[in-house]
């Protein structure tokens, strides 16, 4: 990288995406404080701010390709990666308390009444069967966006699948569920 004919930071996206280390060390440089006091402001601990700067710095790194400088100026771009990383961690945090909070009334319930205890449990049973109808990756899908609350960009990455690809399965698991509980209405 010429030092001297990069400008701005939109060029120094399209270095990054093009695998150039030292653009992407010259925005590391330029945006990582920033953006961890941009996290902070938005109510993360010191802590988790600087582990989500970090998230959001590796998103940069792996998606600098799909930046369009004709959509956003490159700190926007850059700041909503951060801000969508910090979502997603309240959203993670969030599922996780409800699972908990679940667990625990749960195991709390030993008084519960014979018949919400038959109810519970053929609810249960109602919706394995159901998902047993689905292929392995629909319900691989169907967990990560129902189960884990994952969103649809996170789950494409982690699959390695096109996003369109991940809707695609939803829609058809959805469309497999809705006709297996009809039979029960």
């Amino acid at each position: 990288m010429d030092e001297r004919a990069v400008k701005s930071d939109e060029q120094l996206l399209v270095l990054v995406a093009q695998g150039d280390r030292v653009a992407f060390a010259r925005l590391f440089g330029a945006y990582a404080g920033k953006v961890k006091g941009y996290l902070i402001r938005l109510g993360a601990p010191a802590a988790v701010a600087e582990d989500l700067m970090q998230d959001a710095m590796v998103s940069i790194w792996r998606r600098a390709a799909s930046f369009d400088a004709a959509k956003a100026k490159a700190s926007t771009w850059i700041f909503v990666i951060a801000r969508n990383a910090w979502i997603d961690k309240l959203r993670r945090e969030k599922t996780e308390l409800a699972y908990r909070q679940t667990t625990i009334l749960s195991e709390e319930s030993d008084d519960e009444s014979p018949d919400d205890a038959a109810v519970r449990g053929q609810t249960e049973a109602q919706v394995e069967q159901a998902l047993a109808t689905l292929s392995p990756d629909q319900r691989e899908v169907v967990q990560l966006s129902f189960f884990e609350d994952r969103p649809h960009s996170e789950i494409a990455e982690r699959l390695s699948l096109p996003l369109g690809t991940v809707k695609s399965r939803l829609r058809l698991a959805l469309m497999k569920l809705r006709a297996h509980w009809e039979q029960y209405k």
